[in-house]
C-alpha cells in the first residue's frame, strides 16, 4: 500500500515560447512565480520539467511529459504548477488528455493566469467543464458510429472487434473456423456430461486447448462461450452498448434493437439448449448478492476516536468499528441540512466581503503593471546608453557609472515581480475558492429537498472536508465559513419550531481562507 507525505508534493511545468522571452519572461520568471505560490500554498516542490524550444504541438510526446506523468501516476507528485493552460498544451484535445489524467489519479492541476487550483472548490469547478467538454466530444463520436452499427448489422457486415470464438471473419463473411470450431462443440458436450463449468475448463486446458490469445479457459469464459447463441447457428447483432464507468463495461439494449442473422451452426439446437437449461437452474440457485449503496456523507463521517465511520449492509447507521459509536443516516442529513443555515447571510455582505477582496487584487495588479511598465523603461535606457557607448559620446567609466543604478534596479524588479504575481495569484484563487463555496451553500438549504443524490453528493464534497462524530455533538469542517452576519447570531428557535434538530451553535472563529478550516458544532441528542 502506497504511504503519501503529509505535506502536499508539486511539481513546476515550464515551457517559455521565443515570444515570451521577447517580452522578457524568463524561464527563471516563470521558475520563480510557481515556487511562491507553492511556499504560499505550504506545498513543497519536488521536481522542476523544463522544455526548451518544443512546439505546444507535440507536448505530450516529449520525455519531460512523460516522466511528469510518470512522477504523478506513481505519486511522486499530486499536483504540477504551471503559468499558463497555453504553456501545458496549445491544442484543446491534449489540455482534455492532461486533465482527464490528473483527475483520475486524483491530482491538481495549477494554472496561475487563468486562476485555476483544482485544489480548491472553485478550481474543481475546471474538472467538471472539460470533463464535460470531452464527455461531449466522446459522445459525438459515439453517436456516428452507433448510427453505423445496425446498418452494418442487418447487412451481415463487421460492426467491428473480433469474430466469436469457433468462427473467422473471411472476405467480410462470418464462416466456421476449422481449428476453434471442434474446441468450442467439445465444450458443450463436456458440460452435458459434468455439468460443471470449472470442470470442463479445467479438461479444456489439460487437453492443450487455449483461447484466442493464448490463456487458459477459466468458468467464466466457459460460461459466456456456452450462453452465445451463435454457436446454435444464430448470430446475435448491435445488442450491446458501452457503458459508463471504465473500459470493458457494457450493458445489453432493448431486444427491439437486435438483429439476428442465421450463420453455420457448430452444436445442435437440442444440445445448446440442454446446456443452457442447465445454467439457467445454476443461477437461480446463486444469486450474486446486490451492490452496496452509496451513502451521501461516505468517506467524509469520522468518528471523534478517530477512524471513518461506515454504513453496514444491514444497519441504516453511519458506524465506527473501533468504539461502536452510531449515527443514523436520516439524522445525519437532518443536522447536515439545519446547519446550513448559517450561510443564509444577505446578498449585501457577501458583496461587501467580495469587493474588499476584489479592491485588493486590483491595487497589486497595478502595482504590478507600473512595475512591468517600469521593466520596458529601463530596457530603453540600456539600450540608449548602449548607443552612445558605441558612438563614442561616453567612454567606459561612464557608461559603467550611468548602467550600474539601471541594473541594480532590474534586478530588483526581477525579484519583485516574481513576488507580487505570485500574491495575486493566491488573492484571485482564494477568492473564486470562497465565493464558489459561498453561494453553493446558501442556496442549499432551500433546494435541498428537491435535489436529487447526484447533486446532493456533488454539493456535499464541493463544501464539506470532515463530519466528526461525537458522543452528543458533531462537528462539521467546512473549506470556508463565511463572517458571522449580526443577525444571524441570535436565537435561532423561530426557524426551528416543531423541528426535530434542536438549535445549533456555531464556532465564534469565522470568515477564515479556505486553507484555514473552520467548522459548526451541532447538538446530535
Amino acid at each position: 500500500m502506497k504511504s503519501f507525505p503529509a505535506t502536499k508534493q508539486v511539481g513546476i511545468w515550464i515551457r517559455v515560447s521565443t515570444e515570451d522571452q521577447v517580452r522578457g519572461e524568463s524561464p527563471e520568471t516563470h521558475e520563480r512565480r510557481a515556487r511562491l505560490y507553492a511556499e504560499a500554498k505550504g506545498w513543497d516542490v519536488v521536481e522542476v520539467y523544463r522544455l526548451d524550444a518544443v512546439s505546444g504541438k507535440t507536448v505530450k510526446d516529449t520525455p519531460e511529459a512523460k516522466q511528469m506523468l510518470s512522477d504523478m501516476r506513481e505519486g511522486r507528485i499530486t499536483g504540477l504548477i504551471f503559468s499558463k493552460l497555453a504553456r501545458l498544451a496549445r491544442n484543446t484535445k491534449e489540455l482534455l488528455e492532461f486533465s482527464e489524467i490528473f483527475r483520475e489519479h486524483g491530482a491538481d492541476l495549477i494554472s496561475l493566469a487563468e486562476s485555476i487550483d483544482t485544489s480548491t472548490p472553485a478550481g474543481r469547478l475546471f474538472y467538471t467543464m472539460i470533463a464535460a467538454m470531452a464527455q461531449w466530444e466522446r459522445e459525438e463520436i459515439s453517436e456516428r458510429v452507433a448510427a453505423a452499427v445496425p446498418i452494418r448489422a442487418k447487412a451481415g457486415k463487421p460492426t467491428g472487434g473480433q469474430a466469436p470464438f469457433g468462427y473467422q471473419w473471411k472476405n467480410k463473411e462470418l464462416l466456421i473456423d476449422p481449428i476453434e470450431a471442434p474446441v468450442r462443440k467439445l465444450m458443450y458436450e463436456l458440460f452435458r456430461d459434468h455439468k460443471r463449468k470449472k470442470v470442463v475448463a479445467r479438461l479444456l486446458n489439460e487437453q492443450g486447448h487455449r483461447t484466442r490469445n493464448g490463456g487458459k479457459f477459466t468458468d467464466t469464459t466457459v460460461d459466456r462461450l456456452l450462453r452465445d447463441t451463435i454457436a446454435k447457428g444464430t448470430r446475435r447483432a448491435n445488442y450491446t452498448r458501452n457503458q459508463e464507468g471504465g473500459k470493458g463495461s457494457w450493458a445489453l439494449k432493448p431486444e427491439s434493437e437486435w438483429v439476428h442473422l442465421e450463420v453455420d451452426p457448430i452444436v445442435s439446437e437440442e444440445l445448446w439448449n440442454e446446456c443452457n437449461h442447465y445454467l439457467d437452474a445454476q443461477r437461480s440457485k446463486h444469486k450474486r448478492p446486490a451492490k452496496p449503496a452509496v451513502h451521501l456523507f461516505s468517506g467524509l463521517a469520522y468518528c471523534a476516536c478517530g477512524p471513518k465511520m461506515y454504513v453496514p449492509s444491514n444497519s441504516p447507521k453511519y458506524t465506527c468499528q473501533k468504539c461502536r459509536n452510531k449515527m443514523p443516516l436520516d439524522d445525519l442529513e437532518a443536522v447536515f441540512h439545519e446547519q446550513v443555515k448559517n450561510f443564509l447571510i444577505s446578498d449585501q455582505e457577501i458583496m461587501t466581503h467580495l469587493e474588499q477582496a476584489n479592491e485588493e487584487v486590483a491595487k497589486k495588479s497595478e502595482l504590478l503593471s507600473v512595475l512591468e511598465k517600469e521593466v520596458i523603461k529601463l530596457a530603453h535606457e540600456t539600450d540608449k546608453l548602449y548607443e552612445l557607448y558605441q558612438s563614442g559620446m561616453i567612454d567606459k567609466s561612464g557608461f559603467g557609472t550611468k548602467y550600474k543604478p539601471i541594473a541594480e534596479r532590474r534586478d530588483q524588479l526581477e525579484n519583485q515581480i516574481p513576488e507580487l504575481q505570485a500574491e495575486i495569484d493566491i488573492l484571485k484563487i482564494t477568492h473564486l475558492s470562497q465565493e464558489v463555496a459561498i453561494e453553493e451553500a446558501r442556496d442549499v438549504h432551500s433546494r435541498w429537498p428537491t435535489l436529487s443524490y447526484e447533486e446532493k453528493r456533488r454539493i456535499v464534497e464541493a463544501i464539506v472536508e470532515r463530519i466528526t462524530i461525537g458522543d452528543g455533538e458533531i462537528d462539521i469542517s467546512l473549506y470556508y465559513t463565511p463572517p458571522l452576519s449580526p443577525t444571524s447570531s441570535g436565537d435561532d428557535s423561530k426557524s426551528n419550531q416543531g423541528g426535530s434538530i434542536p438549535p445549533c451553535t456555531s464556532s465564534g472563529n469565522r470568515g477564515k481562507l479556505a486553507t484555514s478550516l473552520q467548522g459548526f458544532m451541532a447538538a446530535s441528542s
